[in-house]
């Protein structure tokens, strides 16, 4: 059902009449062990400021009944119930029943394969709580909310509070949740299941851990690493903002087929991929502990102080993807955490800003549709990076002394731009106002270059429709010193106009612009220092340094200005010499999507067997083992190499799947092999696995079966999608996958459906990657025209990126 999305006009007068005080919310799961319905009574406690005045509530739920002060109301329409003739002091009171669990937005219903136990989840952002129960479904109207929950006696509820009375209802048990501070309606969640629970106390607060009891045991091996975490960040966030996360319960639940991690108050929900399978990877750690510290920063961006509406999304999820790199890299082990955000988002980011979905990080947004829509490259890892770059701009000490004023002015309230611009000005001394509106009210990226042939370097500056933004970054100078690189120098320089001179010495071997990476542009070489850069970047001294250089060269291939043998070779040199382990799974995946997916056809498989034999090299060093052979499993030349290589593997069912891809996609035969690896593998999602197996197969029927199992049943987990969809894709396989470009079509009137985190995951990894040429894109992005703003967005921004490889293959 398609209801209106609530607009910003909307929002401002609803926000203006009404003072919500109070949700009182009955939730009952107990028909979900064999149904599907979940039952709901909210009870909505206002204020109004004008009596006799008229507004509506939000419900998209089939409503049962619905009274305004003790009279009943009519029917709903559209998803909203309409509330006439308010009183100063009004309860409204409705019952729902949502029984759409299984492929609805809002709450879901999901059946681990290994037990056939049953779990449920909510999750509400944008907006989506009106799919549940009856609310004032915008950020600005927060209340307290308290949750009581009537669920089977077996399962165990969580929420965002702790210390829930429980009473014993013979088959059920009813759940009492203290009532939470005042909250945004999306801010709020109901867990539930008969889940495995892990708790730990740490200074003030006490944490716990959830999954499911299948997953109990690799609950179990991560739970001190994920403890560990998150009693540096809830410290490390209590000092930088001021003020301590005021709850003492601190709980993350990891639910199936759930997409990505919601930040609800108190209580993290994650998706259960988290929990990797098999001991994960130096990268796959540092990842899991940067998503943390994102969810625990949004308790303070989001939870504790929230946008008063959409347009305001950055204050939010740029702060929090900022914060979370900062946290990780001062306060845990994940020291290099900001090399990593520049080997794998801050890329997508700046490919994002150079293509037709650009737009400011703060932009107007007309309703909650458009708001679903910038959930995104630009808001995320850009936001970060302009954040990174405003900390440098006014000092570090001013930034901190400004986030302090700002959550100190501002608790449990909401805010504008304007309301951050003026703690942090008046923290700093500086005016900020051209700084607001060159980074955050402009789309597009800067571009930066070093011009060094005169007697002292001068740095090019162009923004992307004039002058360059006000900003302050570094320099390096670096000189030759046996068979690397050293850095003799490092000017800062504060970017004021077009051209700008830099405070070194001329006669440096390789000067490289914006090093230390605080900005966010895009750097070029001069027209003589290309191939230096190309051949050096591997010889740079740290991960920053070699990261600032890969990213250029990315950057150059996307645009056209590189092509993908000398991505390969200077990824593949980097990659050899790289000391930081959590960027060496990045490059590997950027190495290989450059072989396969980038490169001319004539050269593809020159260029895979060289990161091929990368891998094997890197094989061979015990700390870069599984990643090494991971990269194996996707660039293995022939069967007697995938032989070999599921030999190498062992017991590790993690490669052996992945090794069975690639024998897939060789043409292999795997049907005996995927019998016993999933009697084997112990993963409850294994048969999943399987799936990819199918997927990678050249053959009609295979891709026919997989295309209607995947895309249009969507009986695939989302946390199982990316594995699947990604096998699909097989380069050589154009000829079976050409008509999956019109079948793609065919889906897009319903790639919106079950909320924003599945529109984006299907748009993006449906889109066909082969088995198209450049005439496919313009019907693509036509066709998109008519789809839900977050649909269209996500498919204009893949197209883009489609078109690039087309070029480049070219």
């Amino acid at each position: 059902m398609t209801t209106p999305s609530l607009t910003q006009a909307e929002a401002q007068r609803r926000a203006e009449l009404l003072q919500v005080q109070r949700y009182d919310i009955l939730v009952d799961l107990t028909d979900l062990p064999t149904g599907t319905e979940v039952r709901c009574t909210s009870v909505v406690t206002f204020a109004c400021a004008e009596p006799g005045a008229q507004t509506f509530v939000d419900c998209t739920a089939d409503v049962l009944e619905a009274t305004l002060n003790g009279v009943a109301l009519p029917p709903a329409a559209d998803g909203r119930i309409a509330l006439p003739a308010l009183a100063a002091q009004n309860t409204l009171r409705v019952r729902t029943v949502q029984p759409n669990t299984t492929a609805g937005p809002g709450v879901h219903k999901a059946v681990d394969p290994a037990d056939g136990e049953v779990y449920v989840w909510t999750t509400f952002e944008p907006d989506e709580a009106r799919h549940v129960w009856a609310c004032f479904d915008q950020p600005d109207l927060k209340a307290p909310h308290a949750f009581t929950v009537t669920a089977p006696a077996a399962w165990t509820v969580v929420s965002n509070t702790g210390g829930p009375r429980v009473e014993e209802l013979g088959g059920s048990r009813r759940w009492t949740f203290p009532a939470t501070p005042a909250l945004s309606t999306y801010n709020v969640v109901v867990n539930a299941g008969p889940l495995h629970e892990i708790r730990r106390p740490t200074g003030d607060h006490d944490l716990g851990v959830y999954a499911r009891r299948s997953l109990a045991a690799v609950l179990e091996r991560d739970a001190d690493e994920i403890f560990t975490v998150t009693a540096q960040g809830l410290a490390f966030f209590a000092d930088a903002f001021g003020m301590a996360f005021p709850q003492h319960k601190y709980d993350q639940v990891f639910m199936p087929d759930f997409g990505g991690a919601m930040e609800n108050y108190g209580c993290v929900t994650w998706s259960d991929a988290w929990l990797r399978r098999v001991p994960p990877t130096p990268a796959e750690r540092e990842s899991l502990a940067l998503v943390l510290l994102h969810e625990m920063a949004h308790m303070w961006f989001g939870n504790l102080v929230t946008m008063r509406w959409w347009d305001d999304l950055w204050l939010n999820e740029a702060f929090a993807e900022f914060a979370c790199y900062w946290a990780a890299a001062r306060a845990t082990r994940y020291t290099d955490a900001w090399a990593g955000l520049l080997a794998g988002e801050k890329l997508a980011a700046y490919l994002a800003d150079q293509g037709p979905v650009t737009h400011p990080i703060r932009q107007p947004v007309r309703d909650v549709a458009e708001a679903a829509s910038i959930f995104d490259d630009i808001t995320y890892p850009k936001g970060a990076a302009v954040l990174r770059q405003l900390m440098t701009y006014v000092g570090e000490k001013p930034f901190t002394a400004g986030m302090k004023a700002y959550f100190a002015r501002h608790a449990w309230g909401n805010t504008t731009l304007q309301d951050l611009i003026d703690a942090l000005a008046e923290a700093s001394g500086r005016d900020l106002q051209a700084w607001r509106a060159g980074w955050l009210e402009t789309a597009g990226t800067d571009r930066l270059t070093l011009e060094s042939g005169g007697d002292a370097p001068v740095l090019a500056a162009r923004g992307p429709d004039g002058p360059p933004r006000p900003q302050v970054l570094a320099v390096g100078a670096y000189r030759r010193d046996g068979a690397g690189l050293v850095r003799t120098a490092l000017a800062e320089v504060e970017v004021r106009g077009p051209r700008t001179s830099v405070e070194l010495a001329p006669g440096a071997d390789l000067y490289l612009v914006n090093d230390e990476d605080l900005t966010f542009a895009t750097t070029r070489p001069d027209a003589a220092a290309r191939d230096a850069l190309l051949r050096d970047a591997a010889h740079l001294p740290t991960p920053v340094s070699r990261g600032i250089a890969v990213a250029s060269v990315w950057d150059m291939l996307t645009t056209g200005e590189a092509d993908a043998a000398e991505v390969v070779h200077c990824l593949t040199a980097v990659l050899a010499v790289e000391t930081s382990d959590a960027v060496v799974e990045p490059y590997l995946r950027l190495a290989g999507d450059a072989a396969t997916r980038w490169a001319p056809e004539a050269r593809r498989a020159a260029l895979t067997a060289e990161v091929a034999a990368l891998c094997t090299r890197l094989a061979t060093q015990p700390g870069r083992r599984t990643v090494a052979l991971r990269g194996l499993a996707r660039t293995a030349a022939d069967l007697d190499a995938v032989a070999a290589l599921r030999d190498e593997a062992g017991d590790d069912v993690d490669l052996q799947w992945r090794a069975l891809v690639r024998k897939a996609e060789l043409g292999g035969d795997t049907g005996r092999d995927v019998e016993l690896l999933l009697a084997r593998d112990p993963d409850p999602d294994a048969r999943f696995r399987a799936l990819a197996v199918r997927a990678a197969t050249p053959d009609a029927a295979e891709k026919a079966a997989m295309w209607q199992t995947v895309a249009v049943d969507r009986a695939v987990p989302i946390g199982s999608v990316g594995p699947v969809g990604t096998a699909f894709w097989q380069p050589g396989q154009d000829d079976l996958l050409a008509p999956y470009g019109r079948r793609y079509l065919d889906l897009l009137p319903a790639l919106g459906r079950g909320g924003m985190v599945p529109a984006m995951v299907y748009t993006r990894l449906l889109f066909p990657v082969f088995g198209v040429d450049a005439g496919f894109l313009p019907v693509a992005q036509a066709a998109a025209a008519d789809a839900v703003p977050v649909v269209r967005k996500t498919l204009l921004q893949r197209a883009d990126e489609v078109r690039r490889m087309l070029r480049t293959r070219g």
